[in-house]
């Protein structure tokens, strides 16, 4: 086996050069392989967008006119059965007429439950039909769900036809956060399972869940989108803020080495091992992966408890190939 021998370099060296570079010699350290617990990692960046699903439009059964607006700012936030607007309606007054009348004049239920059903299809609310045997009164239009008003189209004395959409109201208890996923990073998504999410704007962290990869690749940023679900109760996250993401695996372990005590030739990794005497190394092809800037994962070549040079790589390259062993 040829070893590469430290007395070589020095028969090649002057004086000078030979004091410096048995400095240099006893100064060489070594590392061992070793076995190392690490989550793999991948960090993007994405923005707030609103969870589809959560997006509620009211948009009455019937035209009319609007009597009293009572949600009339853009953004404002409402409960479900909350009052948006009292409105008048021609459609809803003929419903309401044929109620009253059944209540009063029928003489079987199925009329009233007849009548009835004509309201509930226009979408009137459960109280305001009860409220109806003791009186009539105008249609009130509430809101379906609690959330935000992002869309407002009436105003106060707005009219409006049937099947408008007169608000949009948006739920904003859970929110997705659409993360920029390079095409180069693609494969490796399938092997990470916690999702840990940061912003500028606040101090507080948050815990994400993955919902796919949208099917389409962004040509100009050669970028897929990776969306992700995230609990938002107390709604901090609003839609468009930027969002730092840090996606990582559950701990494995690997066989590591520093990042210094491997050297790349040729599209060729290797390692300087160490030799049964002192003084002798051997340049051993390895394959490595990278786990962090600083480490390497030892794929094959090397196992547990093998001493590795950690310096001076550069050197024993050249010495190397002096002395043709690589």
């Amino acid at each position: 086996m040829k070893y590469l021998l430290f007395s070589l370099v020095l028969a090649f060296t002057s004086i000078d050069a030979k004091i410096k570079t048995v400095e240099q010699l006893f100064n060489v350290q070594t590392v061992k392989v070793k076995k190392s617990s690490y989550a793999k990692t991948l960090k993007s960046y994405g923005f707030v967008k609103v969870d589809s699903s959560k997006v509620y439009d009211v948009a009455p059964r019937f035209g009319g006119f609007v009597e009293k607006l009572y949600a009339n700012k853009l953004y404002e936030k409402v409960v479900r059965g909350q009052a948006l607007a009292r409105v008048y309606s021609p459609e809803v007054l003929k419903a309401k007429d044929g109620y009253v009348n059944s209540l009063r004049y029928a003489k079987n239920k199925t009329m009233i439950e007849s009548s009835r059903a004509k309201l509930k299809l226009l979408n009137i609310p459960s109280n305001e039909i009860k409220s109806m045997k003791k009186k009539r009164t105008l249609t009130t239009i509430v809101s379906p769900i609690h959330g935000y008003i992002f869309k407002k189209n009436i105003n106060n004395n707005s009219a409006f036809n049937a099947k408008d959409v007169l608000f949009e109201i948006v739920n904003l208890d859970n929110v997705w956060v659409e993360v920029n996923i390079h095409q180069d990073q693609l494969a490796r998504l399938s092997t990470l399972d916690t999702f840990i999410l940061s912003t500028p704007a606040l101090s507080q962290t948050f815990v994400a869940k993955s919902s796919g990869v949208y099917p389409h690749l962004d040509l100009k940023e050669e970028s897929f989108t990776l969306r992700l679900e995230v609990a938002n109760p107390q709604t901090l996250l609003k839609p468009g803020m930027y969002m730092n993401v840090i996606m990582s695996q559950e701990k494995e372990n690997y066989l590591t080495l520093p990042t210094t005590a491997v050297i790349r030739k040729n599209g060729n990794y290797y390692a300087f091992v160490v030799g049964e005497y002192e003084g002798e190394y051997e340049p051993l092809e390895i394959r490595v992966e990278v786990l962090n800037p600083s480490t390497y994962i030892i794929k094959s070549g090397l196992s547990e408890g093998d001493s590795v040079v950690n310096n001076a790589l550069f050197m024993m390259d050249s010495d190397a190939q002096i002395n043709g062993l690589y």
